[in-house]
């Protein structure tokens, strides 16, 4: 209740601007310019740790785009999931165009055609879920994935990704005590190989640090590769309305009002009639992480990054 009470508030009378606080607005025009005008970089944070792939950033997280990250994190104003998802998209394509250019143009597409790009969030405690009353990254990878189908990009998120035991709070952590906080820390669920296997698999969230939470997610997902029968006998692509229950073991509340910011496809978990899709397997049984993408990262990684 509480998620839809505030995407309904957010729409019908918005409060102040996530940035800066200019009144009557969700993201003013200057605000909106700084989080997705400015060039998308990749970012490297130092130390940078062992397994952590290819990331791109939209923004540096400093002043109006970290008071936005925070109001949609930590406020719930939920309408900024929205330009969030634009500039996410636009630090996933920079890291496809990335993966691409060493292979020739085109590369990252076999078979002659469109494999689908796979958004997977790096996933949010349960406790942090319940308390803010929805998971950022993965509302914001919606976004972005909307923003990708709309430029063409066939584009879905697939929420494989979970915790597999506690973590501690990562604020006061170190990048070596965040290493060791988040040390296997992370699987992918029943039947996540399936939904991985055939696609181009992205790792999305909403800001870098030290890197560590991308690190444990990369780790996570390569090891799906490697597992015995993993993927003997995938069957074909599994309906979107699957890839929640694949984590969450069921439609949920929040997964229902998750929803409420993409297409109209993630809402019903219908697919459209014209789709070009990889089945599962066409990957070969290999899975892997082909880059990173984020909103923000800490100025030092953009300062010390060779683009």
């Amino acid at each position: 209740m509480r998620g839809w009470w505030q995407d309904l508030t957010d729409l019908v009378l918005p409060g102040e601007c996530g940035g800066c606080g200019v009144p009557r607005t969700v993201l003013c025009a200057r605000c909106r310019a700084v989080l997705c005008g400015a060039a998308v970089h990749r970012v490297r944070p130092a130390p940078e740790p062992p397994g952590l792939p290819v990331v791109h950033a939209a923004a540096r997280y400093a002043d109006e785009v970290r008071a936005t990250l925070l109001a949609h994190k930590e406020r719930g104003a939920l309408a900024l999931a929205g330009p969030l998802g634009v500039a996410l998209a636009g630090a996933v394509r920079a890291g496809l165009r990335r993966a691409s250019a060493p292979a020739g143009a085109g590369a990252a597409w076999p078979r002659g055609g469109r494999a689908p790009v796979l958004l997977v969030p790096v996933p949010s405690g349960r406790r942090s879920v319940r308390a803010r009353g929805h998971d950022p990254a993965r509302r914001i990878a919606l976004a972005a994935a909307g923003e990708l189908r709309r430029r063409g990009l066939p584009a879905r998120v697939v929420g494989v990704l979970r915790q597999r035991r506690a973590v501690a709070d990562q604020s006061g952590l170190n990048s070596r005590q965040r290493l060791d906080n988040l040390a296997g820390a992370l699987e992918v669920a029943p039947a996540g190989a399936r939904l991985l296997s055939g696609g181009l698999v992205v790792l999305v969230d909403d800001v870098l640090t030290t890197g560590a939470s991308l690190a444990e997610a990369a780790r996570a997902v390569r090891a799906v590769s490697s597992a015995p029968g993993v993927l003997t006998g995938a069957p074909g692509p599994i309906p979107n309305a699957e890839w929640t229950s694949a984590v969450y073991g069921g439609e949920t509340w929040e997964s229902r009002e998750e929803q409420n910011v993409g297409s109209r496809r993630e809402r019903t978990g219908r697919r459209p009639a014209r789709q070009e899709n990889a089945g599962a397997g066409d990957a070969g049984g290999v899975i892997d992480v082909v880059c990173a993408a984020v909103v923000a990262a800490s100025p030092d990684s953009f300062e010390i990054n060779r683009n």
